[in-house]
């Protein structure tokens, strides 16, 4: 494990699988294992280096599997440790690793632990858990509000104390002040690392840190020591990738999770881009306009702080987020050019890109209009929190239709047959009905089609140094239209040019950079000369290898 350059996970294209929508190879509507090793050659023909898994294991699914009940089992509704193995090595074989989903923030209240801790104060399972007394008034010991609504504390009568359940009551917080909880973690951790999987990504881990009696949860006081030790106890040694998410971390903190001398993680997944465009007060519900020039600040600023040390992991969207065409392109008459424009931009710059399952064809938000279509439990319970504070079911739904979590989880649009050949049972979550276009088979049958492009994407990335290692020079930071960049690793130099907009953009290009050169890839016809202005069409994109420009 290492941060210097060239390491397989950097010159990988990382892809994440939602298993409960990717592919149900039994009828039974929820998306298995066993599918997912049916469908390793699309990944292995996309030019896929890891999959990052989302969690499979035993658990009674409060939230899709990141309640977990089990962490040496599978559920049984994606299949046995037997299906699991075989992933693993199915995939090997074809040149792709298995990351795992680690969720050791919280366990499930299903879990044995919980079970065993709830019965009593004597116990030792009692303290792998948050607990604290009641207020004088016998409420809740603090005001702290779960993420997906109500209050974090939920009473248990039989001790007479409180839990916390940072994100729901179905998700009991583990304590890791408790050096035998953190044992049995690391324990874990090493089974599933001996098994041959390739990493982990690591469910908010900024959050095991925390100091709940000063009310401090993200990136808490003790969360970098007990991240060195999980290194020292699991991962030293090993070459496997490990990716943390934070939605806290900041271009102050991030060394302080994947610096090369931390002896932490590789990289994170961090949301800087994301919580740009949320409201203040309703979150992600009642989002913000679009505004190009703070998105790339945003990301051009990341690249800055992680130009020398660190990595970054280069996304738009996953299970958390809409889909990206919806959100930052259009899903409307441009969505082939604005979802290969959305690829190129991200995939092109300093890092590790994830692809999104069906990212690579272009699906879209979904459109419910009730309330009763969503199955998030997120957006659930902010539902019922927001209705209560007056906003009407009619605005909650178009937020959710927006940003909403369920977006992203509709079922994997393999063909035009009926459930999308998801399924040939009943879906857990309806298929958008725009698969009868928007699918694997259609777009895969189109040799210019996205699933071409991210293709293009995937290999130019295992074959061009100066895409992984070269460093990044912004352009045109003010442009509201034009998103740029330069990236040169030393004679080389490529430049990416994309119009952000659905309208035909004039894009002046900087002198010091004109000149011939060779295309790379493009979304529209290919590009290889660059004079005073670049012509553009709407969401038209362009990288270009340049060989004659001019030198500052």
């Amino acid at each position: 494990m290492t941060n210097q350059d060239g390491v397989w996970w950097q010159t990988s294209t990382g892809y994440q699988i939602y298993p409960r929508s990717f592919c149900d190879s039994n009828g039974d509507g929820i998306g298995d294992i066993p599918g997912i090793v049916s469908k390793l050659d699309h990944l292995r023909d996309l030019g896929i280096g890891f999959i990052w898994l989302s969690p499979v294991y035993r658990s009674p699914m409060a939230d899709n599997g990141y309640d977990i009940s089990d962490y040496r089992d599978i559920a049984p509704e994606f299949g046995t440790l037997g299906d699991f193995d075989r992933l693993v090595a199915e995939a090997k074989a074809r040149g792709i690793g298995i990351v795992m989903d680690l969720v050791v923030n919280h366990s499930s209240s299903d879990h044995a632990w919980f079970r065993a801790a709830r019965t009593s104060r004597n116990v030792p399972e009692h303290d792998f858990y948050v607990w604290r007394d009641p207020a004088p008034d016998g409420g809740p010991p603090s005001a702290h509000q779960a993420s997906f609504g109500g209050s974090a504390w939920n009473y248990v009568p039989e001790i007479g104390q409180y839990y916390l359940g940072h994100f729901s009551a179905a998700q009991p917080d583990l304590n890791w002040q408790n050096p035998a909880l953190r044992a049995e973690i690391y324990d874990m951790m090493n089974w599933w690392l001996d098994r041959g999987i390739a990493g982990f990504r690591m469910d908010v881990i900024s959050l095991i840190g925390k100091d709940v009696d000063a009310g401090i949860y993200e990136e808490g006081p003790y969360l970098h020591g007990f991240l060195q030790e999980m290194h020292r106890e699991t991962l030293a040694g090993r070459d496997i990738v490990t990716i943390g998410e934070s939605w806290s971390v900041s271009r102050e903190t991030a060394l302080l999770y994947c610096g090369r001398e931390r002896a932490e993680l590789d990289m994170v997944f961090q949301f800087n881009h994301v919580t740009a465009f949320e409201d203040e007060v309703f979150g992600k519900f009642r989002p913000k306009p679009f505004d190009l020039v703070r998105l790339k600040t945003v990301l051009f600023d990341w690249q800055e702080t992680l130009a020398e040390d660190g990595w970054n992991s280069l996304f738009l969207s996953n299970h958390d987020l809409p889909r990206q065409v919806s959100k930052y392109g259009d899903d409307g008459p441009h969505r082939v050019a604005s979802a290969k424009m959305l690829a190129t931009v991200m995939h092109l710059m300093k890092g590790t890109p994830f692809v999104y399952q069906g990212e690579e064809i272009g699906m879209t938000n979904a459109a419910f209009t009730r309330i009763d279509q969503f199955r998030d439990i997120e957006t659930l319970g902010k539902y019922a929190d927001q209705i209560a504070a007056g906003v009407t079911p009619e605005d909650f739904i178009r937020g959710a239709n927006e940003n909403g979590r369920d977006n992203a989880r509709t079922p994997m649009q393999w063909t035009d047959a009926d459930q999308a050949g998801f399924t040939t049972g009943a879906p857990w979550i309806e298929v958008n009905p725009n698969h009868v276009t928007i699918n694997v088979a259609t777009d895969r049958a189109d040799p210019n089609g996205i699933f071409a492009h991210y293709r293009r994407l995937t290999d130019l990335r295992r074959n061009l140094p100066v895409i992984v290692s070269g460093r990044l020079r912004p352009l045109a930071k003010d442009d509201s239209t034009v998103f740029a960049y330069l990236r040169e690793l030393g004679d080389t130099r490529m430049i990416v040019i994309a119009n952000f907009t659905a309208a035909p953009v004039d894009f002046s290009v900087p002198v010091d950079i004109r000149g011939d050169g060779s295309c790379l890839i493009a979304s529209h016809a290919p590009r290889s000369s660059l004079g005073e202005t670049l012509a553009l069409a709407p969401f038209e994109s362009v990288a270009i290898q340049l060989t004659t420009a001019g030198k500052p």
